[in-house]
């Protein structure tokens, strides 16, 4: 059973990072305003959310999605934030890419029967998020589910995370 002791702190810090990077680089790809961003944090979440009370969920996510609670948790979320702050948008869908990437690449290495299960529950988030909010609609409704942009970005996940 792969968990947190098949890795180094530095690359569990990466797979907790990939969590978030997973729907951060989707929202960024395409900004949704306040209630598009609202909806799509909370999909983020609500994937999470599902992966934690599942029984079937795979170990290695099930350990990721606890770790989330404590202190290793809070200090990748600031990792991230941190690695985040102060560039733009596209910059910040490239960031959370080449961290999706980094991921792929240690559960390659570091777990392999878990790997493909793993990144296609990373896709799994990304997709989520851009379903959560129409994009380009009004303040009323219109748009498109899935916009060029988030279509763009989800293609690049999967290349990142090697499942394309």
């Amino acid at each position: 059973m792969t968990n947190k002791s098949n890795f180094t702190p530095d690359e569990w810090k990466v797979l907790l990072e990939s969590t978030m990077a997973a729907g951060i680089a989707v929202t960024a790809a395409d900004p949704s305003g306040l209630w598009g961003l609202l909806k799509e944090s909370f999909a983020g979440g609500t994937e999470l959310a599902k992966a934690k009370t599942n029984p079937g969920a795979n170990a290695l996510i099930k350990a990721v999605v606890d770790d989330f609670n404590t202190t290793e948790g809070s200090a990748a979320r600031d990792a991230l934030k941190s690695k985040l702050k102060n560039i733009k948008p596209d910059q910040i869908k490239d960031k959370c890419i080449e961290t999706l990437g980094q991921a792929a690449t240690i559960v390659d290495a570091k777990a392999p029967g878990d790997a493909a299960a793993y990144k296609s529950w990373l896709q799994q988030i990304s997709q989520q998020v851009a379903q959560a909010a129409n994009e380009g609609g009004g303040l009323f409704g219109g748009g498109v589910p899935v916009s060029e942009g988030e279509k763009a970005a989800l293609t690049e996940i999967s290349r990142a995370l090697k499942a394309a």
